[in-house]
């Protein structure tokens, strides 16, 4: 496999730098999260469910919905330490069995699959990172060795500590020997709609081996050189996506049925005209695919 910076100055959707500082080294310091809970600079967050709470601003941006610390609202759940920003500001987010209510009704709830494109690279940020610490918590409130209940990372009966995981996933653009570009579309997929192919990265495989898999479980197609691009978080509920340009040294396609209902060879003519047509739409611009398409393409997807 070979690494090489292919991307361009555009920031890759949930990937783009915050700005937050993770101070990971307070996180086990009582005192001072006691401290930077009760300072009045402090903003927080509730999440509940993988949603948050968005409002538009009068100049036309979307901001995440953040109270000072003495304002926000009581949990008997969680409370989980974000970060700081270089002002020092610490963030915190609460995660709450519902999203409250606000007086003015103009605030809404909203996932990462809506607010990642609206909100600023700074919030779009905090909220990929409480969700993923609200996902995890709310799924592992269990001990998976003796059973009992957690309390925050550990089994207060076997004492055993249980920490987030990532799941690592590969999505690869690959073309073949003409430099065309294959794409798939999922059964469940609206009509038209492709992307690049993906899938999880099993236990004791690479990355590599990852790529070159799924490839030819989908759509029978047999790759060789892998050339890893950029990663982007994807927090649902708990991977982290690996993107990749591939080559293959086939070009035959035989669709599995089940995960891809259909995959075609696209040249960037065939490509811009079956966009042009509306015969083929392209992929959401929250995820990695449309980063990796328009590295091949070019230029910007529609």
């Amino acid at each position: 496999m070979t690494t090489t910076d292919r991307t361009d100055s555009r920031p890759i959707t949930l990937s783009a730098a915050s700005g937050i500082d993770r101070a990971a080294h307070h996180r086990l310091d009582e005192a001072w999260l006691a401290a930077a809970w009760s300072h009045p600079t402090t903003r927080v967050f509730v999440v509940s469910g993988g949603q948050a709470l968005i409002d538009d601003t009068p100049d036309g941006r979307t901001e995440l919905v953040m109270t000072p610390a003495f304002e926000a609202p009581v949990t008997e759940t969680h409370r989980y330490f974000l970060g700081e920003d270089e002002d020092g500001v610490r963030y915190f987010a609460l995660q709450k069995d519902a999203l409250p209510g606000r007086m003015d009704q103009s605030a809404r709830p909203a996932g990462l699959r809506e607010a990642g494109l609206l909100l600023s690279p700074r919030d779009a940020g905090l909220l990929v990172h409480a969700v993923a610490l609200e996902n995890w918590q709310r799924l592992h409130r269990f001990c998976s060795r003796c059973g009992e209940r957690t309390v925050i990372r550990r089994c207060q009966a076997c004492g055993a500590e249980h920490y987030p995981r990532t799941d690592p996933a590969v999505i690869m653009l690959v073309t073949d020997e003409e430099d065309r570009a294959l794409l798939g579309r999922q059964m469940h997929w609206p009509e038209g709609r492709f992307s690049t192919l993906a899938g999880f990265v099993e236990p004791g495989e690479s990355i590599e081996q990852a790529v070159r898999r799924e490839v030819a479980e989908e759509a029978g197609v047999v790759v060789g050189d892998v050339e890893y691009v950029a990663s982007q978080p994807w927090p649902f509920p708990s991977s982290l996506m690996l993107g990749f340009m591939a080559r293959a040294t086939s070009s035959d396609i035989q669709v599995d049925g089940e995960e891809i209902h259909e995959a075609r060879w696209f040249s960037r003519d065939d490509l811009r005209a079956a966009f042009d047509s509306g015969e083929v739409l392209p992929p959401t611009g929250i995820s990695i695919a449309a980063r990796l398409i328009e590295l091949w393409y070019g230029k910007p997807l529609p």
